[in-house]
């Protein structure tokens, strides 16, 4: 071999080696990303301080066999309020209550989740509009004055309603936009002033984020409720497509989630805290059980 052609040959594997060396660098340091993101997520897993597992169960009365969203006034335990899918009623019972009373505010119709606030009940149905009454009402039969607010979101399908009584902010969580391809859910804010709703703000769950943290690549995260925990300042987001629990930081930054295992998650709709921070999930009843509440305690 001539001197150039064995110049030309050391160069080469010289130049080969190199390549090699920084992939390995490259490959290092991608696993190191990957263990660090699974640290972190099974990190903060192990923060959550509630036994998915192990719940109180509360099985709810007929008229409630399909119940979806769930709240507590002012984080009062004694009394749930509570909504279900077809009738425009709203339900209040004791947890052991064999029976519930309701209160009539609407007709037929596709009603998915309940916040109270301000000490005005407000009801979502699926295409977005709210429902807004006194809580006052509740003591008579009928809601005289039922405030109709509709195009304050866009146009998709929605399954889930919060409030936070501490400041007046009410969220409306997007299930859906049958139409647009999207890579998150939206969620939008409103101050909620005299029976007024003023925008306040647009967030979002990216899907990919939350197919990461679940393990699950082909996951379309489709959200039915969400609740704030007050003691942490966290969101938590339920799924009962996915059966899943997503938790979020103040400003709905995704932090972990939670595969709803096990029987006790037939159909999961509603979510609510109560003022101790225990934990409740509603779900609708199926062929072998009524419709529930499941309550997890906060480990002490």
């Amino acid at each position: 071999m001539n001197k150039i052609g064995s110049k030309t040959a050391m160069s080469i594997a010289l130049m080969a080696i190199a390549f090699i060396g920084v992939s390995c660098v490259n490959e290092k340091r991608d696993d190191h990303s990957k263990t660090t993101e699974t640290s972190q997520n099974s990190e903060a897993k192990s923060n959550l301080p509630y036994d998915l597992e192990n719940p109180v169960k509360y099985n709810m009365p007929q008229n409630l066999f399909e119940i979806s969203g769930i709240v507590f006034h002012k984080g009062d335990p004694s009394k749930v309020f509570a909504i279900q899918d077809e009738d425009g009623d709203l339900f209040y019972l004791g947890l052991s209550d064999k029976e519930s009373k309701f209160t009539k505010f609407g007709g037929k119709g596709d009603y998915e989740d309940v916040a109270v606030v301000k000490d005005y009940v407000i009801v979502l149905k699926s295409n977005g509009e709210l429902h807004t009454f006194p809580i006052s009402e509740i003591n008579k039969p009928e809601v005289a004055n039922v405030e109709k607010t509709k195009d304050l979101v866009p146009k998709a399908e929605y399954e889930g309603l919060a409030a936070d009584e501490s400041n007046g902010m009410v969220y409306v969580l997007t299930k859906e936009f049958k139409k647009e391809k999207k890579e998150a859910t939206d969620i939008f804010a409103f101050k909620f002033e005299g029976g007024k709703f003023t925008p306040a703000g647009t967030f979002s769950l990216p899907y990919k984020e939350i197919a990461d943290l679940a393990g699950e690549s082909k996951l379309k995260f489709r959200p039915s409720a969400l609740a704030k925990n007050t003691s942490t300042g966290e969101w938590y987001v339920l799924s009962s497509v996915n059966k899943l629990l997503v938790v979020t930081d103040a400003d709905f930054k995704v932090k972990a989630t939670y595969p709803l295992k096990g029987t006790s998650f037939n159909q999961p709709e509603g979510i609510a805290f109560d003022r101790d921070n225990n934990l409740y999930i509603s779900n609708e009843g199926g062929d072998l059980s009524a419709g529930n509440i499941l309550m997890f305690k906060l480990k002490k």
